[in-house]
């Protein structure tokens, strides 16, 4: 052989171990907190060893890899690539590991939201690009590959030091299987066993036996419907009840430095606010069924008392005629109300949850300018339910569920808050140039801290004056943060708490929510009392009239802890 070919052999040699390095790379990679993008990692990947060993095996067996078997490599491989990417960004950026049953089901409305921002051209030159992006991923994979079968292949079936490298990346890949700890910082987290569990999840999903053992037998919820007419919510004398449900306001607002900092002057408005309406409020962490996102599992767990935290609960609840707060308001002679800014597309969940009157997006005719992502603001949809529904004295009381929804991911642009609360109604609510500045704010998705910030200041700032307003009479008000925002906010390992705050000029209602364990003022106790779906027994305590079931019967049922 001569030096030239010598050369031409090693120069083969070296790319194909290069290529090998980098397939190696593309099922190894780890994620670049706090963003969505992704950077190497010198780990072994167990997927990668069993594929090679399979390339090995076909290699040794036919010779070379037919077009058929090439795309069927490429294809097996990008799907793991495409599963590493999910298992590595979901847990950084929702802190929470990917569940295909639950994000399957939001990712059209995922899209639907990102779309909202773009002119159609530019959301179809998106969907070009991703797909693109995905040919010349694939592309890429079938070049490398069908380099390793012709080069790397070979050589490794020929070549003791070809045995020796292969056995021992298998002998790492089965140790770090097998549990040993000494393989750990030298073998990346496997994909196949998120897979697995898909598989699983899906499954179980669609087994009847496993839906009847899902949900529990009775709750808090149950033990009220079947109080004696009345008892059930006697204390409340017949006063309207809102609970809302305040988009991604979690407990970061209290355990972060820089949170507090910003938010102590809206938070201290606030209570001064909630005072000079002649309310007091009292104020509890409890432990959310979700985090950054999922709202849908704090609403329905908090309005049937059920814990959602296994999404599946959730769709599997949709399926059954278990009765709600909604149902329990309207067997007592409120009339019910469901106030829904957000929903801007056909829900079938209405027919579960029932209520007397739903109001969309559509129903509350705001003209005024589309506040980014989520077009109304909240201080919108709270005076317009008010005009549109005004509480007069000869109507029924009135039950409110009003998920909020300004605050919401992306947390930009922070809609200007209106001091005068019969222009926020106007056609035009905010002066030209606050308009013009708001719009010109864009979503940081790389730090989004700031304009989170800044949306539960307004929430802070609006919901303070919305108590200042006049009253046509007496209200309960129930405001529950719906989960932590997202990770990038909270940063790794926050907990899932989030603040609860009861509001109301009734002292004695409000004694029996702190012998539950709340506490006078905005400020609550850092140990959470329960989780989400503990607060429905604690309300529902609180409500009753004083000859109904005692929280002690109730604890077991809604898991409050004491």
């Amino acid at each position: 052989m001569t030096s030239a070919e010598q050369l031409k052999n090693w120069r083969r040699i070296s790319i194909a171990l290069l290529t090998l390095v980098f397939l190696n790379g593309m099922l190894s990679f780890r994620d670049w907190w706090p963003t969505p993008g992704v950077l190497p990692d010198h780990r072994l990947s167990p997927e990668f060893v069993w594929i090679w060993m399979a390339l090995l095996a076909a290699v040794a067996w036919r010779g070379a890899l037919s077009p058929r078997s090439l795309n069927l490599f490429t294809f097996a491989f990008l799907l793991l690539v495409l599963g590493r990417y999910a298992d590595v960004t979901v847990p950084s950026l929702f802190g929470r590991p990917i569940n295909l049953y639950w994000d399957g089901a939001n990712i059209p409305r995922f899209l639907w939201v990102a779309a909202q921002e773009n002119a159609w051209w530019q959301s179809a030159g998106i969907v070009a690009l991703v797909v693109l992006l995905f040919w010349g991923l694939f592309r890429l994979l079938r070049a490398l590959i069908a380099i390793a079968a012709r080069d790397a292949a070979p050589y490794a079936l020929r070549t003791r030091w070809g045995w020796v490298m292969t056995s021992l990346a298998v002998l790492l890949a089965v140790a770090n299987q097998a549990g040993a700890s000494f393989t750990w910082p030298l073998v990346a987290k496997p994909v196949i066993p998120s897979y697995w569990r898909q598989v699983q999840l899906l499954a179980a999903a669609f087994s009847p036996q496993h839906q009847a053992a899902l949900l529990p037998a009775t709750t808090a919820v149950d033990a009220a419907m079947t109080a004696k007419s009345g008892n059930a919510l006697g204390a409340l004398g017949g006063r309207d009840v809102y609970l809302i449900m305040l988009e991604s306001v979690g407990a970061v607002t209290y355990d972060d430095a820089r949170a507090v900092q910003t938010l102590r002057p809206s938070r201290e408005r606030f209570a001064t606010d909630v005072a000079a309406s002649g309310r007091h409020v009292v104020t509890a962490f409890f432990r959310s069924p979700t985090f950054a996102g999922g709202s849908d599992l704090a609403q329905l767990g908090l309005l049937s008392g059920i814990d959602l935290s296994d999404p599946m609960r959730h769709d599997v609840l949709l399926t059954t005629q278990r009765p709600t707060l909604i149902s329990l308001f309207k067997a007592q002679g409120y009339q019910t109300f469901g106030l829904y800014p957000a929903l801007n597309w056909e829900w079938p969940e209405r027919a579960f949850y029932g209520f007397d009157v739903l109001l969309e997006r559509r129903d509350l005719g705001y003209t005024g300018p589309s506040m980014g992502f989520w077009e109304v603001p909240d201080q919108f949809t709270a005076a317009r339910f008010e005009k549109i529904h005004p509480r007069d004295n000869g109507a029924p009381p009135r039950f409110v569920f009003f998920p909020t929804i300004t605050c919401h991911l992306p947390y930009s642009p922070a809609p200007p808050y209106q001091t005068e609360w019969s222009r926020v109604l106007a056609p035009q609510p905010f002066d030209e140039a606050e308009t013009r500045q708001t719009l010109a704010q864009k979503p940081n998705w790389l730090n989004m801290a700031p304009d989170y910030l800044r949306m539960v200041n307004y929430t802070y700032q609006w919901l303070g004056a919305y108590f200042r307003q006049p009253e046509p009479r007496e209200a309960i008000y129930v405001l529950v943060g719906d989960h932590q925002p997202a990770a990038n906010i909270t940063g790794e390992g926050a907990s899932w708490d989030v603040p609860v705050h009861i509001v109301s000029r009734d002292s004695q209602l409000l004694a029996r929510f702190i012998e539950q364990g709340f506490q006078p003022g905005m400020e609550p106790p850092r140990q959470a009392i329960g989780a989400l779906h503990a607060l429905t027994g604690m309300m529902l305590e609180s409500f009753a009239a004083p000859a109904t079931q005692s929280l002690a019967q109730l604890a077991p049922l809604t898991g409050v802890v004491r």
